[in-house]
């Protein structure tokens, strides 16, 4: 099949609609960034052919060079046969405006605290310039920790991850946004490796992809490492981990934000004491959580 589109297809708008065609027969998963064929298909060809991520109609009836064939074909099979996320085919992941490298040893960014970075935790924070240090727990590519550098810029950042594998490209990242001087990476079991450090914020996107739930994952899920998805039966042993020390580790009013995916009813069954206030996203208000230091367990 391949073999004859390279022979058949010349331009842009016949390879695009080859790959949608391929990733709709191929039943794929879409959750990484595009959430359909057609939006896949672009972003993918574009990057391949290193045109404007923005700008496909200029370019759609454009002939392709036999290479250039090749390079397209070969990123729609890969897709297609080994249900690698667009990411990883790439090396790149966008939150809002921002770009990072990834690859295989980290999650592909996603997380509505991105969201709530960008507006800078308004009205919970009144004043930006006021929050001297954060902790991102469990950072991975670490996008969350550059994130909140850039909300807070008076503010020196902890990025933590128990992975050095997921370091290793925080490392890149961080470096990439100019940003050593003022991130800090700390291979770390959760709070373990910290001394005696406080901090305004502590941000946690966290695994917390429940045991029935990973073993029904989607191919491309699968790809992705477990260590950085798997929390436990219920999906919270993390958060409960986080909950049970947060309080020491927050200066006197200091917050704590955490994202629980689809968890929030099993997270306020198990702490029905625990004053949870639930951030709106543009998903809605059931995903991300903040508590101030008084409030926590």
């Amino acid at each position: 099949m391949f073999e004859q589109a390279q022979n058949e297809l010349r331009t842009l708008r016949d390879l695009l609609r080859f790959a949608v065609s391929r990733f709709s027969e191929g039943g794929l998963f879409f959750g990484h960034g595009a959430d359909n064929a057609w939006d896949e298909a672009v972003y993918l060809l574009l990057h391949s052919l290193h045109l404007p991520l923005d700008r496909l109609e200029p370019f759609l009836d454009a002939g392709l060079t036999s290479d250039e064939r090749t390079a397209v074909l070969r990123i729609i099979e890969r897709r297609i046969c080994e249900r690698l996320p667009a990411a990883y085919l790439t090396n790149e992941a966008w939150l809002a405006e921002y770009r990072f490298y990834v690859d295989q040893r980290v999650i592909v960014p996603r997380s509505f605290i991105a969201e709530l970075l960008r507006e800078q935790l308004a009205p919970w924070i009144d004043d930006p310039e006021s929050v001297a240090s954060v902790l991102d727990l469990c950072t991975g590519s670490g996008c969350l920790a550059i994130f909140a550098a850039h909300a807070f810029p008076a503010a020196s950042v902890d990025a933590i991850d128990i992975s050095p594998d997921a370091l290793a490209v925080a490392e890149r990242n961080v470096s990439d946004y100019e940003l050593t001087a003022r991130i800090r990476l700390l291979e770390s079991n959760l709070f373990a490796a910290l001394g005696k450090e406080r901090y305004d914020l502590i941000i946690s996107n966290p695994p917390y992809v429940n045991a029935p739930s990973m073993r029904s994952l989607p191919a491309e899920y699968q790809r992705e490492p477990a260590l950085a998805l798997a929390s436990g039966e219920d999906g919270l042993d993390l958060t409960r981990a986080i909950l049970a020390t947060a309080r020491e580790r927050l200066t006197p009013n200091g917050l704590l934000v955490v994202e629980i995916g689809h968890n929030r009813e099993q997270l306020e069954a198990a702490f029905p004491d625990t004053a949870f206030t639930w951030l709106d996203t543009a998903a809605g208000d059931q995903y991300v959580f903040l508590l101030h230091r008084d409030q926590l367990p």
